[in-house]
Formats: C-alpha cells, sequence, structure tokens
C-alpha cells in the first residue's frame, strides 16, 4: 500500500475513492454525469492524463489533462500515477495522476473515476477500501447492437471492442458492485444508494425499495438490477 495515502483518524476522515467501469457503449459517462449531479456524497470527478491529442471542442483540465508523449513518460517514470496504460487502439497512453486524487481525498471529498478494469484492478490494489462498481448491459446483444449502433467505426474496430468488453465482463467479479444499467434514472439511483450505505448515511434498504448490501454482507460485491423492486 502506497505511504502516500492520507491518515485516517477520528479526527482526519477522508473521502473514498469511487471506481466506474464497464464495457465500451454500455453508457459509463451518461451514468457518471448524471450521478456527479444527484451523489449524496460531496463526489467530484478525476480527469484522466493522456496523450492523445486534443479536439476542438476540448478544454485542457476539463475534459482531459493533455500531455505531450516525452510529459506523460517524464511523469510516469517519477511515479506521477495511481495507474496508467497505453491503449493500443490508438496508441496512446491514459492514467490517473496521484496529487490531486489524494489531495481531493485529504479535503473530505470523494474522488469518481471513471477508468477502465486494468486500471481499477490497479488502484483497487493500493485502495483496497475503493468502491468499485461495474455497470453492466442487459445482455450481451444489447451491448452489440450498441456498439454495432453508432456506425462511426468499422467493423475491425468493433470487433476489437466487443472482444475487451467479453474479457471485461469476466473479469468485473472482481468489482464490489456490479449494476445493470437498464434504465437511467434507476441505475443512477441504485448507485446512489450503495454510496450512501457505503458513506453509512443509509438504512439497509436503499431509497430506491432495494437492498443495497455491503462488501462484508455478500462476500465481495452485490448484483443489482436498476429497475428491481
Amino acid at each position: 500500500m502506497s505511504n502516500d495515502r492520507p491518515s485516517q483518524g477520528p479526527e482526519n476522515r477522508p473521502g473514498r475513492i469511487v471506481i466506474l467501469s464497464g464495457p465500451s457503449g454500455v453508457g459509463k459517462t451518461t451514468v457518471a454525469n448524471r450521478l456527479l449531479a444527484e451523489s449524496p456524497v460531496p463526489l467530484v470527478r478525476s480527469v484522466s492524463a493522456t496523450t492523445r491529442p486534443r479536439r476542438p471542442e476540448e478544454i485542457d483540465g476539463v475534459h482531459y489533462r493533455f500531455f505531450t508523449p516525452e510529459e506523460f513518460e517524464r511523469l510516469r517514470q517519477a511515479g506521477a500515477f495511481l495507474e496508467c496504460f497505453q491503449v493500443f487502439d490508438d496508441g496512446h497512453w491514459y492514467g490517473t495522476l496521484k496529487e490531486p486524487i489524494l489531495s481531493a481525498l485529504q479535503s473530505g471529498k470523494w474522488v469518481l473515476l471513471v477508468i477502465d478494469v486494468r486500471g481499477a484492478l490497479t488502484v483497487q490494489e493500493q485502495f483496497p477500501d475503493a468502491v468499485s462498481i461495474f455497470l453492466l448491459p442487459t445482455s450481451w446483444e444489447e451491448l452489440e447492437q450498441r456498439l454495432r449502433g453508432r456506425g462511426t467505426e468499422p467493423e475491425e474496430v468493433v470487433r476489437l471492442r466487443l472482444e475487451r468488453a467479453a474479457e471485461e465482463l469476466r473479469l468485473s467479479e472482481r468489482y464490489r458492485y456490479r449494476v445493470v444499467n437498464d434504465r437511467l434514472e434507476d441505475t443512477v439511483r441504485a448507485i446512489c444508494d450503495i454510496l450512501r450505505k457505503e458513506a453509512g448515511i443509509t438504512a439497509d434498504v436503499g431509497e430506491s425499495g432495494q437492498p443495497v448490501l455491503s462488501q462484508s454482507e455478500t462476500g465481495g460485491e452485490r448484483h443489482v438490477r436498476g429497475t428491481e423492486r
């Protein structure tokens, strides 16, 4: 465990890391945006770093923190990242800078990391108390339809995304919670119930009317369907 973590005593209650992952096309960005607006805890979003070129509509420090490959490599060698990986689809690097996360946690903020499974597993090794949530599609067929329905990518790219999705779904069992994203409102409500439970500000039955169980009560995960009653 990293020695850089903020101390946890009765006089100093830092925030928690919240990890949100899921296969491409499952709706992570939409869920994250709604969650930031409706979260019952003081949740802020981590801004990922990347070597990908900035698009015209993107703002440095808002959408991503943009670095040249040389700058990114210097930071990587200096141990500045909680996690970082090269994405082989485009060859660019993506990562989560350590200092902004630790600063936010120390100030009592809960930090939302929308990252892939590889990064999530790395972060969980350093922060075993992280609230890890994996978004599941309602079915494999529905996920494939979403990816193909975009109509913006060649078949080879779609095939690679589906292969990666299959592997991510296999690894989803290593998350504390798995939530089926079948309806946005119910999905966000279910995750808010999870955060209330993890923060100790809710009863065993969440406001959505469905049970939200802690890690100790589930043996490591809770599989929630957003529309269950």
